[in-house]
């Protein structure tokens, strides 16, 4: 994953991969998967991710696994993150019983 280019959010992918195609209305995808229109549209608008929950609906649903879902929100979450998080103060801990590699 370059650095300069953010991942697209879960939710686009699945408006631009799977809903729009398909033709039906966010609201008959909602009751297919047992959802409210309001958390699918939410989804669909990046203003709310996807959990493990969702991501066992929409791999049902879609034929796809849970895990594409959960891996494209991780590396959003993480994307953005990286953004945000200043990590320059925060150092290893070193631990005699702990080989630093297993942190």
């Amino acid at each position: 994953m370059k650095r300069g280019l953010p991942p697209s959010h879960p939710g686009e992918i699945l408006k631009g991969l799977y809903v729009e195609p398909t033709g039906l209305t966010v609201g008959a995808i909602a009751e297919k998967l047992g959802v409210s229109r309001k958390t699918l549209s939410l989804l669909l608008n990046g203003r709310q991710g996807i959990s493990g929950e969702m991501a066992l609906r929409l791999g049902k649903l879609l034929g796809t696994t849970p895990e594409m879902w959960m891996n494209l929100q991780l590396d959003y979450d993480l994307w953005q993150a990286r953004q945000n998080v200043d990590l320059s103060t925060i150092r290893k801990i070193r631990s005699s019983k702990v080989k630093s590699e297993e942190l």
